[in-house]
């Protein structure tokens, strides 16, 4: 089987959509603009999407107070360190940056709503 999405609930998924469109090269597949607001988001390559949502909204998990690797969203990055900078400018946060033998340059963020981001430039690619 593959996998259709990975969804997430949200304080602010309209909000949110709009910022990865904006800063992480998503697109919406599609959105409901009333409750749960739910978004689609799908990847530049068309083949990974996410959905956030709000619903319900009295069970909004505190990303910001998660430790980043019990859930993360992992993205490809040709240039960690110019990835980085662009995604403090739109008001992420560092976390910690992790150079492996195997040459994988990896940075953990946190996007604006708290929720950790990875920034991945594998040594031998994955995908």
């Amino acid at each position: 089987m593959k996998i259709e999405h990975f969804a997430i609930n949200v304080k602010q998924p309209r909000e949110m959509a709009r910022w990865y469109v904006e800063h992480l090269e998503m697109r919406i597949v599609r959105s409901m603009d009333v409750a749960p607001c739910t978004h689609f988001l799908a990847d530049d390559s068309g083949q990974v999407m996410i959905e956030i949502y709000n619903n319900p909204p009295d069970e909004v998990p505190d990303y910001a107070k998660m430790h980043p690797l019990l859930l993360h969203l992992a993205f490809v990055s040709n240039d960690p360190m110019k990835d980085r900078q662009k995604l403090e400018s739109a008001g992420c946060t560092f976390v910690e940056e992790v150079k492996m033998k195997d040459g994988s340059h990896l940075i953990m963020m946190r996007d604006p709503w708290g929720l950790a981001l990875q920034l991945c430039k594998r040594g031998n690619p994955m995908i």
